[in-house]
């Protein structure tokens, strides 16, 4: 699995038994938070539940897999998305890609296995992107710890020594 603790996904497959079959998949690989749509708009009725991934066919009956992606990212940019498509037109790879996809996957027999490695990928990111917002915090802190040292120095210390700091 990787490391990402339960993320929810959502699978977003027109095709009701290739949706049972990632959900069963990922079910078995030990991914359970997972909620299967066979339609664009049912899935963004349900984007307030703050997928971590969606997984879905870019042809789907009703809205097409760009649009679902466009207007899921205005409100929930931080939700990765993965394309499974038997589209192996490099121009569609390449606009999902442009409006913000994770990754585009055609169907064929690795299909799923590539899955959840982009799974794993995507946990991984995430937890390194956590990780320097982390950092970044203690380097300010330590930043702004610093920066009042230098300040007691000169207001407490610098003027028991008799020097002026006006010239300076």
């Amino acid at each position: 699995m990787g490391v990402l603790k339960n993320p929810l996904i959502f699978i977003v497959e027109d095709n009701k038994i290739y949706n049972q079959l990632i959900v069963k998949f990922l079910s078995q690989k030990g991914f359970t938070n997972v909620k299967s749509f066979s339609n664009g708009e049912d899935c963004l009725r349900n984007m307030n539940l703050k997928p971590d991934i969606v997984i879905q066919d870019y042809l789907l009956d009703g809205l097409n897999g760009i649009e679902v992606l466009k207007r899921a990212k205005k409100h929930y940019p931080e939700t990765e998305f993965i394309f499974l498509s038997g589209q192996s037109s490099m121009e569609i790879a390449v606009n999902s890609m442009r409006y913000g996809a994770y990754d585009y996957i055609v169907k064929d027999e690795t299909t799923m296995d590539r899955l959840v490695d982009k799974i794993g990928k995507i946990g991984e990111t995430k937890r390194i992107a956590r990780k320097n917002k982390v950092i970044k915090i203690i380097l300010l802190c330590l930043i702004v710890f610093l920066l009042l040292v230098i300040l007691a120095f000169v207001i407490f210390i610098i003027p028991k020594f008799g020097i002026s700091t006006k010239n300076v």
